[in-house]
Parts: C-alpha cells; structure tokens; sequence
C-alpha cells in the first residue's frame, strides 16, 4: 500500500470513527500517530480533512495521557478490526516519543492543520531528542524552524498525451473548419433586446461581428452572448435569424461562464506542473475548482505561486478558446490515457456527438461556451486546495482539487481580497467562540453547544416565530423524533435518503431519528376524518431533527447534524392554493424585514420527469405565479427546477455583506397527501384529496444564526442581542446599587450584566463594555443612587443622558417589542 492510498484509507475511516480503534484512544492510535507525524509535514497532511482533524486531536493529549491508552480497543467490529489491522501492518513504526509528539502539536497550532482560509506558512518540524534542563543555568537550545518550499515546477517535457490529443485535434479541427466554409450563407435578421434588427449572414456573422458593429467597448466588454435564450460563444457563427443579448461580468450567467473558462486556465497549468488526470472543473458560486487524479503526489499550497504564474503566463498569451463537436468514438480514442473522462463519456453522454474545446495544449471535454480568449482574464488567484473523492464516493478514488477567483478588472480583485478579510472578521465560528455563543466538541460531531448567551438568541428566534405563528393561525404540535422505516417507506424517503439518516434495530424492527417533520404531521392530519371547514390547517413544530453528513461537509452551524426547523405544514384545498401561498410570501416578507434582508424570488416549475397530472400541474404553478404577481416583489422563473412532486418557490436572501443565503422554502406537494392516502370530506361529502405546503421561513434556526451572526457582525439588535445592558458603578461604595440595577432589568426580562471589579477603571469598564457589544451601558454613582436613576450611553458612545429605572425598563420593552434595528438611537 503506498503513502497516499494509506492517507486515503486512513481519512475515509476517521470520516465515521473518532479513532482508529472506535471511539476512545488507544496504543494503536499512538502507533498510528508517530507514523504519520514521521512520514508527513503539515501541508502535506492538510488535503486529509478527517485525518487532519484526528492529527490535531491526537497531538492534543499530554504524554502522560498517552501513556495511560489502553492497548487496543474492546468490542471493535470485525470489520474495523481488518481495516485497523491493515493500516497497522503497511507502516514501520517510527522511533518518536510522546515528549516529540506534545512538541509537535506547538507546531500543529500553527500549520495549515488549522482551519483557517487566510494562507499561514507552514514548518517542517524537527524532531530533536528532548533536553536535560536538570542543571541550572541551562537554556534548552531553540528548535530550528525551516519555511518549506514547494518542489513542483513546470515538466519538460510535457506528459506525452497532450501532444498525441493535439494531433487528432488538428486533424478533426481542419475537417471541421472546411464543411462549415462550405456552408452557403444565407441574409439572416439578428434582433437586439431593444427590438432593432441588425442584417447578418449565416454560418459567418458572430455575435462578437455584431457587437463590435454596435461600439467596441461593447465587444471588448461582452463576456458571453446568449441566442434565443441559449449561452452562444462570441466567435461561434450565429446559423438562422434569432434573438440575440450580450452578457456582460454583471450577469450572474457571464459570470459562470467567465469562471468556468479560468478553470481551463487552471487546469491547462495542472497538467503542465502535475502531468496528472484532470476530471471534473466547473465554476461555483464564487470562482471556480479543478478536480485532478495524481496517484502518487498531492497538491501543496506551497505550489499556489507556481500555478499562478503558469496561469498568468497563459493570460498573456491570449490563447483563444476553440469549440470542436466530437463524435462519441473519437473521443474515446482523445481521452483514452483519461479513465475519468472515459467514463464521463460512457455513462453520462448518450449522444453520437458532443463539445470540446481547448486553449493552448488544453483540450477538455466541455460544454461550454467559453470567453474569447484567455486575455480576458485580467486578475486571477489560486486561493485554496482539499482532497475529494471522485463524484463525491467515499469508496471512489482520491482526488486533489485546486479553487481560484478571477476577474476582468484588478479592481475587482481588490475589492474581492477586501471583502474576503471582512468576511474572515465577522466568520460565525469565530463570533461564536468569542461572544461566548456557541461551541462544537468532538464527542457529538456536528452537534452544536450553545451557552446560555446563544440560548438566548436561539430561543429569541423561535419565540418570534412563535408570535406570528399565533397571529397568522398556525397551531403548534410536538411529534416524536424516532420512526419505524415503515413510516419513511411510505413517504419515499427511505429509498433516496436512507444513508443520511441514523438508523438503529429495536426488537429487530429498524428504527430512524427523523430528517424532517412532514412525514409526522401527515399521520397527525389522518389521525382523524377531517372535514373541508378545517382547510386550511396550518401546523407548525420546532422538533429536534437528525441528518447524517459526512463528517468532511461539517461547517459551523452552516453544516449540522443536529437542528430546528421552524418547520410548517399546511393542508389545503386546491383553491385555496393562491390565498395560502399569498399569506406565506407575506409572512416571509415581514421575518426577513425584521432582520433587515432583502430578498430574490423564482418560480421553479414542473421538470423533465415530475408525478401527478398535468392539469394539476398547470394550475399550480398559475396560482404561484398570480400570488407572486400580486405580492408586488421582481421575480424570475427557473424553468424545470421544481421538486419531482409540485412546483416551489426559491428564496434567496442577502446579508449585509450582499452575499446571497438559501434559508426559507414554500413548497408545493402533491405526493405525500397520496402516499398517505389522506383525504377530507367536501362540500357535496364525498372523500377529496388536500394539497400539502412546505413552508419554513427562518429554515434551520442554527443556520439562521450563523447568517445573522456575519450579517450583524456580531453586533446584535437589542432585540436578540445575549447583552443588552451592562451597568457600571463609578467607584466601589456603588457597587450594591448597580447589582440592584442589575436585577431590576434582569427580573424585567433583560439580559443585564454588571461589572464590580474594582481594579479597573470606569473608562476601562466602559470600553469593555463597548467592545464586547452590550447595547446599553448605564453608569451609576452618587447622583444616580440618590434618584434611583441611570446615565445611559451606548455601545457607540452615543450619550443619551440620566433616565429613572423605571423608565428605562419601560423603554427595553417597547425596543425588544418593535425588534427594531436602530435601538440605540430610539431610545
């Protein structure tokens, strides 16, 4: 077994198990442990999540801890017990003791280990013995710190297959090249978004023709066009009259396409430095990736310099983007030294032909469409690298994949570099952990402890959910949170989301924690014949929900295992559709207005392959398109993106940052209610079938914390906010009135602190105050005591002056009623 399979192994274990022997530490671990300290460096390591995560787990223990592991671990399934026994016998066992271990995790807290976007060097460590500082006087001599280099550079020769794929690409291009100049041209009429009608030929005239015949700053400008509808490259010949619209970098489509055609760049580099096989390199939402097979080597993010100079060198080429149509058979003889592409070819392509295109030596099977020419690209930047598994298996080979940004201005870059050191400053793990909010513990992965000052904006949430609930006639319910698989067998998720639920054998039967309430609250609408007068019935509930992510996918509060949902449910009549998904859009305005979000809405209607009627389908998405029309906000359709089983509506909102968050959903379902077979009495008696809604506006209530927490900064509207008033005595004989003060707000409902320590000064207090973001400080002295009041300033130093108690209570509450977000200054 090589190093890397051994990584490999190793990291798709740690993905389920604490540790190589199950779930406590033992010798074996240890064992482990010194082999992978002595046979990697950290940024070698880094690529490894799980086996990273375990590292810095391990190297965490002091060695007399480490010393008291037992031997092996008890009750071990079989099957661990082969896969640890297999991982024991492929390493030789270092000769490093814990005392060199306990030294290393130093160098751990510092090293890509850690889970940190912003790039920090990384060290080789040294493995000294240890020093005897027995005799007085002694220093221990200080450990030799060596900065890495990356050991990569471009290969010369180039892999030999890049030269093998351009020769049948000359040819195939050249044949290619001739039947379309063999094409007659025909007068063609290109329609401009505007209406104006510009004459072309076909089979000659480009989009990038008619730009540049429109003004050059147009063309230059011009990332992509689009042809009725469809993405178009700007050098491919527009072929018959049609409607055509050029897309600049601010078009969220130019923007894919901009990125997508930097990951050629990427990987045209890749294979330059690398030589290995590249797989799958689409854009994302924010830049783009390349995935790339090396069997015996790894990606470094000391190679970033190397590839963004490759990189750079490429845009200043000003390689042009060429689009070739393949047949299925020559591709498969191009890419026959690719195993990856091959079976891209034979799996998921099932026309006789289909694209590629290439830039300098790069040649990638590829839909395109692409910028004209590499020259495009103005700013780019390789940001960051992980290990992955082809098309995401676990038991699937190990890949390395590489991320980039780019942009066609330097500006932009800038501002993106800024954007990303404001965003690392308000990052929700890193105000959760210094607010004292939240934390996460490797004892319930993906599991989030909140601390009383994150209760209480949790609870916070949900209490203001619940106040709509009862204001917009929803009913709260309580349903349990463990269900035979009968029950998911019958609502269909047992067959498409068993592996993502926690499963477990009671009294031989198999039972699941639930990954969402609908299932449950279709048992409590047919616990009873139900009558048309009770439509619509709108039932809600916070319950405690379970789903198994990969322990790899773990992120914050982002990515749990465990959350609330301010999951809802509504059963309705199929007229009732309009008024009830009108009431949702309303509801969701009013949260996300609270919060200070706007929001984008899109219709995602019936898709390829969808269940039920069409009629009903039909009148569906006619009644989420007039309730959308009447609710007054721009929308857009998504065509063909809704669920299988009803059309939905797609929120995304924006934080403070313009950063774009999928929280709410309203969804229609017409499934569940026949899997469940439930019915209601209508008005001439006989059985109807309801209509099912999913509606969750805050959706997870962890997530929505973590939104809000970057959103805000960490700087809470009163509102939510775990501080809203710290009171400060100005020297200790007023001590006992501010603890009184204290608890006068406290007992009025306010989260109120006071801070008694007598060796700071009432400036220093103050400012700690401030920092630590309590929205209200209230000094108190002489003065105050004598007329039970309370100067009032706030966290922004804005002094508001001496106010009674009583009235600053009253005060808090009309501020924590109106959840506005300008407390401080409407004080």
């Amino acid at each position: 077994m090589s190093e890397v399979d051994l990584c490999c192994l190793l990291d798709t274990y740690l993905a389920t198990y604490s540790y190589c022997g199950g779930y406590e530490p033992t010798q074996e671990d240890i064992k482990i442990l010194k082999f992978i300290l002595s046979a990697y460096n950290s940024s070698e390591m880094s690529t490894f999540l799980h086996l990273s995560r375990w590292t810095r787990h391990m190297t965490s223990f002091p060695a007399e801890v480490c010393r008291a592991f037992p031997p092996h671990a008890l009750n071990v399934p079989t099957t661990n017990r082969d896969i640890v026994n297999k991982i024991l016998t492929s390493i030789s066992t270092a000769n490093i003791n814990c005392t060199s271990v306990k030294s290393y995790s130093n160098a751990v807290k510092q090293s890509s280990f850690q889970k940190n976007e912003r790039e920090k060097p990384t060290y080789t460590v040294i493995n000294n013995p240890p020093v005897d500082l027995s005799e007085k006087g002694k220093k221990a001599p200080k450990k030799k710190v060596e900065k890495e280099k990356s050991t990569v550079s471009e290969l010369k020769p180039w892999p030999s297959y890049i030269q093998d794929r351009l020769v049948l690409w000359d040819k195939l291009k050249a044949e290619y090249d001739a039947r379309i100049a063999s094409k007659t041209p025909e007068d063609i009429t290109i329609t401009l978004p505007d209406g104006k009608d510009i004459p072309a030929e076909s089979w000659r005239t480009t989009p990038y023709d008619i730009a540049r015949g429109i003004s050059k700053g147009l063309a230059e400008n011009s990332v992509i066009s689009k042809v009725d509808g469809v993405l178009w490259d700007l050098d491919r010949p527009l072929e018959k009259s049609c409607k055509l619209q050029l897309l600049k970098f601010d078009d969220e489509e130019a923007q894919q396409v901009f990125w997508h055609s930097t990951a050629h760049i990427l990987g045209e580099a890749m294979e330059r430095v690398y030589g290995g096989c590249l797989c799958y390199g689409p854009p994302i939402d924010s830049g783009f990736y390349y995935d790339m097979f090396l069997p015996n080597s790894q990606v470094s993010n000391l190679d970033f310099p190397v590839l963004e100079g490759l990189m750079k060198t490429i845009v200043k080429e000003k390689q042009p983007f060429e689009r070739l149509e393949m047949t299925k058979e020559d591709l498969l003889e191009m890419f026959k030294y690719n195993e990856f592409k091959v079976r891209i070819l034979k799996e998921k392509v099932n026309t006789p032909t289909t694209t590629v295109y290439r830039c300098g030596p790069l040649i990638d099977l590829c839909r395109g469409p692409h910028v004209r020419d590499t020259g495009k690209i103005k700013a780019l930047k390789v940001t960051k690298n992980s290990a992955t598994y082809w098309e995401g298996k676990a038991d699937a080979e190990s890949l390395q994949r590489v991320y980039g940004i780019s942009f066609p201005d330097p500006k932009q870059m800038k501002e993106w570099e800024k954007f990303q050191e404001e965003a690392a400053k308000r990052d929700h793990r890193k105000l959760g952990r210094e607010q004292e909010l939240f934390f996460f513990h490797e004892l319930s992965p993906g599991s989030c402890f909140f601390q009383p000052k994150g209760a209480h904006i949790y609870n916070s949430l949900v209490e203001f959910i619940r106040e709509e609930y009862r204001k917009r006639g929803f009913q709260e319910v309580v349903s349990p949170n463990v269900y035979n698989s009968k029950l998911w067998k019958t609502s269909g998720h047992w067959a498409h989301y068993a592996e993502n639920m926690f499963s477990f054998e009671v009294e031989k039967e198999q039972f699941a924690l639930k990954p969402m309430n609908c299932p449950g609250h279709c048992l409590i609408f047919d616990h009873r014949p139900r009558s048309w007068k009770e439509l619509p019935w709108r039932v809600a509930d916070f319950g405690v929900l379970h789903r198994n992510e990969l322990s790899g996918a773990l992120t914050g509060l982002t990515r749990v295992r465990r959350f609330q949902q301010d999951d809802a449910h509504i059963f309705c009549m199929p007229d009732q559709i309009k008024s009830e998904i009108s009431a949702c859009l309303d509801f969701m305005r009013h949260v996300y207005g609270i919060f200070g979000f706007t929001f984008q809405l899109k219709l995602s209607t019936r898709p390829e392959k969808y269940l039920g009627e069409l009629e009903v389908w039909n009148n569906a998405e006619k009644a989420l398109a007039d309730s959308l029309n009447e609710f007054g906000q721009p929308w857009s359709e998504n065509p063909g993106d809704g669920a299988f089983y009803g059309p939905k509506i797609d929120i995304t909102i924006m934080d403070a940052l313009r950063r774009s968050h999928q929280c709410a959903t309203i969804q229609l379902d017409f499934q569940l209610p026949v899997r469940f077979d439930l019915n209601y009495i209508g008005v001439d008696g006989e059985k109807k079938r309801p209509v099912m809604i999913h509606r969750a506006i805050l959706g997870s209530v962890e997530r929505m914390i973590a939104v809000l927490t970057e959103s805000y900064a960490g700087k809470w509207p009163f509102w939510l906010s775990p501080r809203q008033a710290m009171i400060i005595p100005v020297a200790g004989p007023f001590n006992e009135y501010a603890t009184k003060v204290k608890q006068q707000l406290f007992e009025a409902g306010f989260m109120s602190d006071v801070d008694t320590d007598d060796s700071d000064t009432m400036n220093k207090k103050i400012r700690n105050a401030q920092l630590a973001q309590y929205n209200f400080i209230m000094v108190v002295g002489e003065k105050e005591l004598n007329g039970n009041t309370v100067n009032v300033r706030t966290r922004d130093n804005q002094v508001h002056g001496e106010f009674s108690v009583d009235d600053v209570i009253l005060k808090f509450k009309k501020l924590a009623k109106t959840r506005t977000l300008k407390s401080e200054d409407e004080f």
